[in-house]
């Protein structure tokens, strides 16, 4: 068994996915990479063969047949993964070095299933925007329910917690509705607030058409269960609370 796989599912980011990759080697673990690729055809199967290559761990490559969306793709990957802990990364983001040592740290220290960290904005280019975005050391599910501020790059769990809530709802926010599942099982989960991640702002991005992520966000909310008054109170908190979280 493994400590850490690392799933990462891609759809036409080869460009970037070098980055990802590469930025996994540099995090001194035991682990391997399960990498999805949800039908790309833009030669994404060429970027990883070199990379599989030059790799000081194992990269499984599986390809889907059609596309399947990015929750099918990162529970297939979860399906195959041998770790004890999950990390979540997708193709245009990466890590700075050492993210999952102390990740692994904290949960050690916590006893807990679920650790997130805070990020740093880049551009498409990959350069950095100067502006980190900081997280809560722990949060809870009420807390949690205002607003989301894990970001899923960022994620190191326990497989059996992360086996246990597969992602889904493609059509919403899937990791923030998998995030509350867990937590309000388990109580809460803690964070690192450190700019760990780097998270790249493209123009694919599901957070770019604000009019888009208001329903997706409303959405969660509904599959948690939550009536529609109270669904819209907290799809406004969080709104309020992420474009403070970028202006400030």
């Amino acid at each position: 068994m493994r400590e850490v796989s690392v799933i990462i599912p891609t759809y036409n980011c080869g460009k970037y996915l070098s980055c990802a990759v590469e930025s996994v080697m540099r995090q001194g673990v035991d682990l391997e990479v399960i990498l999805i690729d949800d039908a790309s055809v833009d030669g994404t199967e060429e970027v990883v063969s070199l990379l599989q290559k030059k790799a000081n761990y194992p990269i499984y490559y599986i390809r889907n047949a059609r596309n399947l969306g990015v929750s099918a793709s990162r529970n297939l990957g979860l399906d195959l993964s041998k770790g004890e802990y999950i990390a979540w990364l997708d193709a245009d983001d990466w890590w700075i070095e050492g993210k999952l040592k102390k990740q692994l740290k904290r949960l050690k220290q916590t006893n807990g299933v679920f650790c997130y960290t805070g990020r740093i904005l880049c551009l498409e280019s990959g350069e950095e925007m100067g502006k980190k975005i900081s997280v809560p050391e722990e949060i809870s599910f009420r807390q949690l329910l205002y607003t989301n501020v894990i970001p899923c790059s960022s994620v190191l769990i326990k497989a059996a917690a992360a086996r246990e809530f597969p992602m889904e709802h493609d059509e919403v926010h899937e990791d923030y509705l998998t995030w509350l599942r867990i937590i309000k099982k388990y109580g809460q989960a803690y964070g690192i607030d450190e700019p760990l991640l780097c998270s790249r702002l493209t123009k694919e991005g599901k957070s770019r058409d604000k009019r888009k992520t208001w329903k997706m966000t409303y959405g969660v909310y509904r599959y948690m269960g939550i009536g529609v008054a109270r669904a819209c109170f907290y799809t406004a908190s969080h709104l309020y609370h992420g474009l403070m979280r970028y202006v400030m």
